[in-house]
């Protein structure tokens, strides 16, 4: 019964695949258990609340999202927002995490009721089908770069933004030896090859001496600290409609590049360019946000890493309920998950980003009108370090594109509305 709900036949996997992209899925975006907390902490929430909350929000959306929606998508936290509530909101403008958290509350609100009218709907369905693969190259770059950095290849330099990185070093050249390892268990086509590949190099780090392990305690006698501790009349009172914007515009965006770009490695895109049972996917994430805030922790999105799940041949809700499972027990075994460096981590996302590479295949190079929103769409989401970016730049592009070459009749509503968005954001924002 389970396997006809989750389509097992349609979608050419079993419960084994699926158990095993849930693993590799959670491992490889297990880090946020410990950088949340880290960011958060410095607005004065207490860590091991943090932590909690961190989990169980992660949880509820991943679960959520692989029973409700059915897609192997995982949710958590998300880097960036979690940045930008801390060190602009919080610490920039001196405004008290509770009443912070209750902004986040607002923008779940404010997202549900997108949802439920069909608006966010309406943005899914107005996105040009030519960016559907340029977002999903553009985030093959994006996950690439950030292993490549998380391993140590390349890293931050002065004169010329990014360089080549100390390939002396042991940390880096673990990572090295784990994306060989990795490489080569894809090449004989071993289906869990992304978590073996991270378990024999966290091994290999081991043997050399290169991992690190504290003892901790539980972290669930700390949770009241975050548990519905947020300020949701100060958020109010205070006015803070552009913070709500920014949580609310950021969250939007990201969360539906990310839905177009794992939904296009997964092939579940249809022939029409259409998602199937999107709205239970918007719907998942803003419930998931209004969660999150209620236990204690910043907005919470669909996340990037999911693409390594899906490579590793996951396909269904299963693999999202798995890696929703595994943050519940992360709970309890967080020192254990410590063992784990980002250098066993970092080659998975290496491998992803090159499978995602290959629907720059799907784009009609030939014809300005597609070739150069994608363009743009594709190099401005590593660069930016932003999904929402990323996508916002194409899709303008997009629109000024087709009203300069006379077909700004064949535009419709939605597509304008959404463009006089993006150039809002981009001149009232500046920055993401």
């Amino acid at each position: 019964m389970l396997a006809r709900y989750f389509e097992f036949a349609a979608l050419g996997t079993n419960w084994r695949t699926e158990i095993l992209a849930g693993c590799t899925t959670f491992i490889t975006m297990a880090y946020i258990v410990f950088v949340n907390p880290a960011i958060l902490s410095e607005t004065g929430m207490p860590y091991q609340a943090v932590v909690t909350a961190t989990c169980l929000a992660a949880a509820f959306g991943s679960i959520l999202m692989g029973a409700l929606a059915r897609y192997p998508i995982a949710l958590a936290p998300g880097m960036g927002l979690n940045a930008y509530f801390t060190y602009a909101v919080v610490k920039g403008m001196g405004v008290p995490w509770q009443v912070a958290l209750g902004a986040v509350f607002l923008s779940g609100v404010i997202f549900l009721l997108l949802t439920l009218s069909g608006i966010r709907r309406l943005i899914i369905e107005a996105i040009p089908a030519s960016l559907y693969a340029a977002v999903a190259v553009g985030i093959g770059l994006f996950i690439a770069f950030i292993g490549l950095r998380n391993g140590g290849l390349v890293a931050a330099h002065p004169a010329t933004f990014v360089t080549l990185g100390n390939l002396r070093a042991p940390t880096t050249q673990l990572a090295l030896a784990g994306l060989l390892i990795m490489a080569a268990l894809f090449a004989r086509r071993v289906r869990a090859a992304m978590l073996l590949g991270i378990l024999a190099t966290t091994i290999l780090g081991g043997l050399f001496g290169l991992l690190t392990w504290q003892p901790q305690p539980l972290y669930l006698a700390g949770f009241a600290g975050t548990f519905l501790q947020l300020d949701i009349r100060g958020a109010l009172s205070l006015g803070l409609a552009e913070i709500v914007f920014v949580f609310l515009f950021v969250d939007l965006f990201d969360n539906i590049g990310t839905l177009v770009g794992v939904s296009k490695k997964a092939g579940l895109v249809n022939e029409a360019h259409e998602i199937p049972r999107v709205n239970r996917i918007l719907l998942t994430d803003s419930l998931a946000t209004i969660f999150g805030s209620l236990v204690g922790t910043s907005t919470v999105v669909s996340y990037i890493e999911s693409a390594a799940g899906v490579t590793a041949g996951g396909r269904s809700g299963v693999t999202a309920i798995v890696t929703g499972l595994l943050f519940l027990v992360a709970i309890f075994v967080v020192p254990v998950l410590g063992i784990i460096p980002a250098a066993a981590t970092a080659p998975a996302l290496v491998m992803v980003g090159s499978m995602m590479i290959s629907h720059a295949a799907e784009i009609e190079w030939e014809n300005p009108l597609v070739s150069f929103p994608a363009f743009l769409t594709i190099v401005a989401i590593p660069l930016t370090f932003s999904i929402a970016n990323g996508l916002a730049f194409g899709f303008t592009a997009h629109t000024l594109l087709q009203v300069l070459a006379g077909r700004g009749r064949e535009v419709n509503w939605v597509v304008y509305a959404l463009t006089a968005l993006f150039l809002l954001r981009f001149f009232y924002l500046g920055q993401g």
